[in-house]
């Protein structure tokens, strides 16, 4: 992902210069500035790598932040039109970056502009996973959302479901790599859209509410599972659609059905998040609180850009641990360059009774997968698999039968 903002917002903060109301207004229009850059989504897709030769089994990039990591991911070609995969780098020099070509799912590769994907997966799940599926629209308070269900075998199928939700500007190919590992352990997998998506709605603002406003498109989606056979649900969650699966817990009733969540490079605290990219952008730290500031504040919506104020502190997971009741998988590397890793060791080291930390070095946001196929769907297997242990036997372990008596 790219950072939420850019040197220009610190053009905004010089506005007026030169009396003590000129500059006051100056630092609440790049306070504004800023949060309105947090919560509005992306459209344009630009190209973002360069492709310099295609042989047989490689192709060549221009070396750049993305051709330069370690692991499997998929190139757009043409606009979106085609689309390859490619694996491990074969050879490396200060300028060029070759890795192996792994598949040509559509179109001709050729010399010229491209667009990373860092998905890897780039279509339904019956054409980029081989498994069958089912459109779904669910029905939620901004319309119909898409989606895909993929079952598992009838004789695993035992009522438990999946709900896969993407982060912030991604869709919903993001969440496809988990599903293999949830048909296999015997769940359902519900893949959605929610409001402000490319392929769904827009929301009242038309803007991000880091989670605040998301959670009932969600929740939507798990009525949508209930009333379709659904006796446990499992949220999994990416970057933004972790924050949005813990704001599911506090909000929704239907939270008594969720079993468990699986988390990703997730937000546990937007707060740490903006912090990180003020200092990204060598902002001031005095922006980042004026910006929450106005988010939160009814009068400064049209400033904003937002319908609903948002209390970014309502996302702050690490201050409310002793609020959390479910199990949950954290999967979270250092090398993140978009959500810190900090507040998911801190609320590793509060609720150790819960969570379950698979703490990663090298890979960046929401790449883990990407890094190591093989070691993800390990950890979700494993974790899964917990959730029917006995008690004592580890995080999470033993609150399938504890949930049940609940419900």
């Amino acid at each position: 992902m790219r950072r939420l903002v850019t040197r220009p917002v610190l053009v905004a903060g010089a506005v007026g210069g030169g009396s003590a109301v000129g500059a006051g207004l100056g630092s609440l229009a790049a306070a504004a500035y800023f949060a309105r850059k947090v919560v509005t989504p992306d459209v344009l897709l630009p190209d973002d790598v360069t492709i310099l030769a295609v042989g047989s089994d490689t192709v060549t990039f221009a070396a750049g932040p993305d051709p330069l990591v370690p692991g499997r991911y998929g190139v757009w070609l043409d606009g979106g039109v085609g689309h390859l995969r490619v694996g491990d780098i074969t050879a490396l020099d200060g300028d060029t970056v070759t890795r192996r070509l792994l598949a040509v799912d559509r179109g001709t590769p050729r010399v010229g502009p491209a667009r990373w994907n860092q998905y890897y997966y780039w279509d339904r799940p019956s054409v980029s996973l081989g498994l069958p599926d089912e459109d779904a629209a669910v029905p939620s308070e901004v319309g119909a959302l898409p989606g895909w269900v993929v079952r598992p075998e009838p004789s695993v199928d035992r009522g438990d479901w999946a709900v896969l939700v993407h982060g912030r500007g991604a869709r919903k190919e993001e969440t496809l790599r988990a599903v293999p590992v949830l048909r296999a352990a015997g769940y359902t997998s519900l893949v959605t859209a929610y409001r402000n998506d490319h392929d769904a709605p827009s929301g009242p603002d038309g803007r991000y509410n880091l989670g605040l406003s998301e959670w009932r498109d969600v929740e939507a989606a798990m009525a949508y599972a209930v009333s379709r056979g659904a006796l446990r649900i499992v949220l999994c969650g990416w970057s933004m659609g972790g924050a949005i699966a813990l704001q599911v817990l506090d909000n929704s009733p239907l939270a008594a059905r969720v079993d468990a969540l699986v988390l990703d490079s997730a937000v546990l605290d937007w707060r740490a998040v903006l912090r990180h990219h003020a200092r990204l952008n060598r902002l001031p730290g005095w922006l980042v609180r004026v910006a929450t500031e106005l988010m939160g504040e009814r009068h400064a919506r049209r400033l904003v850009g937002v319908h609903e104020p948002l209390d970014v502190a309502r996302t702050d997971w690490v201050a409310r641990s002793a609020e959390l009741r479910h199990p949950m998988l954290v999967i979270h590397s250092d090398g993140d360059d978009f959500v810190p890793i900090g507040p998911a060791v801190h609320l590793a080291a509060r609720r150790p009774d819960l969570v379950r930390f698979d703490r990663w070095q090298q890979a960046r946001h929401c790449r883990e997968w990407n890094l190591d196929p093989g070691r993800w769907e390990g950890a979700v297997r494993d974790f899964l698999a917990g959730l029917d242990a006995p008690t004592g036997a580890g995080a999470g372990a033993g609150w399938r039968h504890d949930l049940e008596e609940d419900v």
